[in-house]
């Protein structure tokens, strides 16, 4: 079982693919935090259940917007809950790809790769756009001096 992950950081849904295992989550990209004392509750599906549903000091928060991040540290312990739930043991520390929208911010890019590296992934942690992992996934000859085009709709 390998542990090369990619990862699809979207701001509704956040997909993770494991080499020879395929897409293993594909959960809501939302965390439960206690605002008291910022401790996180619930991630994923479990989270956006809370939604509407849980009392003052409980806060369901949704770490990205628009494609990047808009909470750090909560992005941060998401990754890492998507990370252990995935491989199911404490101290792996996975190679990862994820994946951004195209013209994001140098300093997105560097946010994105950080939050990973400090939930757990090997570092470095590896950026890719999506229209570039979306050709490489359907095929695409993308080391060709060649035009295609990706739509994402």
């Amino acid at each position: 079982m390998g542990r090369d992950m990619a990862v699809d950081l979207g701001t509704a849904n956040t997909l993770v693919y494991v080499r020879g295992r395929g897409i293993v989550l594909n959960e809501p990209s939302v965390v439960a935090v206690n605002v008291k004392d910022g401790r996180p509750l619930a991630v994923g599906l479990e989270a956006k259940r809370m939604i509407g549903r849980t009392p003052a000091h409980i806060e369901a928060i949704r770490p990205l917007k628009d494609g990047v991040i808009a909470d750090f540290e909560i992005c941060e312990k998401m990754l890492r809950y998507f990370i252990h739930k995935v491989h199911q043991r404490r101290w792996v520390k996975p190679r990862m790809v994820i994946c951004v929208p195209s013209g994001i911010t140098g300093v997105e890019q560097r946010a994105v790769q950080e939050a990973a590296e400090y939930a757990g992934a090997r570092k470095p942690a590896y950026i890719i756009e999506e229209p570039m992992a979306a050709a490489i996934g359907a095929g695409l000859p993308v080391q060709e001096p060649t035009g295609n085009m990706i739509v994402d709709i």
